[in-house]
């Protein structure tokens, strides 16, 4: 079963009357939250999404996570899986596992009996998981992903290799399947921001983008999109045909909308309430909250703060 949603930021206001400068009131306190951070990213890059979580009432902790940190997944050379795609996240992400463990329980210090809300961002979202299925799941009762690419890339497609690994792979296999209940929530949110394109040979799609943006600033130039999606250029641009070699790698397409990073359709998992949200990029670190919102700026926080508050 899937169930997914379009949004634009426009469309869709929080189920509550709370804002950032209106903190929700209520007598039932809010579940806290703890923010899992993306491949490469620090604790640091969420600093503002910590700060806007906690003005809507969310008690919230970030992992604590260096960019430094990220080298020791190097260690994974060493291990003959790496090299036969067959790589497990144990014991090469056990470091990344422990620091998860670790803002739990600073979580659940702050939970007075309630159970958590787990907000993985990329490959947080998908570790996320890894540590629900090996440290248990009955603290969580939420988990949200933000431009998390859930899925495996396709085997046999030329020109694709699987950057994980054979980490996704473990997950689909091994980790439980995504639910959407009472008890237990998994909303997965994916970024519409650009189109790729195919790198070489001609494209069936035009250099779309959902914000006017070229070279990361708006321009006369830039590759304008109307509300049905049109864009005024007709020829796939070069920044287009670059971030589809990206999807490619994903999803084994490049032809296909996403994040800029992590294409929609593997950000997306089936049994789970699945979500994309027009204009949105993938990443903290270049983002803009006006000409290009992450999916941690405040207006596009505005668009799921709901699921934390429910």
């Amino acid at each position: 079963m899937v169930m997914a949603l379009a949004l634009s930021p426009s469309f869709f206001k929080p189920h509550c009357s709370s804002s950032p400068t209106n903190p929700i009131s209520t007598v039932t306190a809010i579940r806290p939250a703890v923010i899992l951070p993306g491949l490469g990213n620090n604790t640091g890059d969420y600093q503002k999404l910590e700060v806007t979580l906690q003005e809507y009432g969310v008690p919230t902790v970030v992992a604590k996570v260096s960019r430094f940190d990220w080298l020791r997944n190097a260690a994974g050379l060493v291990d003959p899986n790496y090299w036969s795609g067959t790589l497990r996240p144990r014991p090469v992400l056990d470091w990344y596992l422990k620091r998860i463990d670790e803002a739990v329980q600073e979580a659940k210090e702050l939970a007075q009996g309630q159970t958590l809300s787990l907000i993985g961002h990329s490959a947080g979202g998908w570790l996320a998981r890894v540590y629900m299925e090996e440290f248990g799941q009955l603290d969580v009762s939420l988990l949200l992903t933000l431009g998390t690419p859930h899925l495996p890339p396709p085997k046999g497609v030329p020109g694709v290799i699987d950057q994980t690994r054979g980490l996704l792979d473990y997950v689909e296999k091994h980790c439980m399947k995504a639910v959407y209940t009472p008890e237990l929530r998994y909303v997965c949110i994916a970024g519409r921001y650009i189109q790729g394109a195919r790198f070489l040979g001609d494209s069936n799609v035009e250099a779309k983008t959902m914000v006017p943006v070229e070279n990361d600033q708006p321009t006369a130039e830039a590759v304008l999109v109307n509300d049905m999606g049109n864009s005024t250029s007709t020829a796939p641009r070069f920044r287009a045909r670059f971030v589809g070699q990206g999807y490619k790698q994903v999803c084994g397409q490049a032809d296909v909308w996403g994040d800029g990073v992590v294409p929609e359709v593997s950000a997306h998992l089936d049994g789970a309430l699945n979500i994309s949200l027009h204009g949105v990029y993938h990443s903290p670190v270049g983002s803009d909250d006006d000409l290009r919102p992450w999916y941690g700026s405040p207006a596009v926080v505005e668009q799921w703060i709901h699921h934390l508050l429910n």
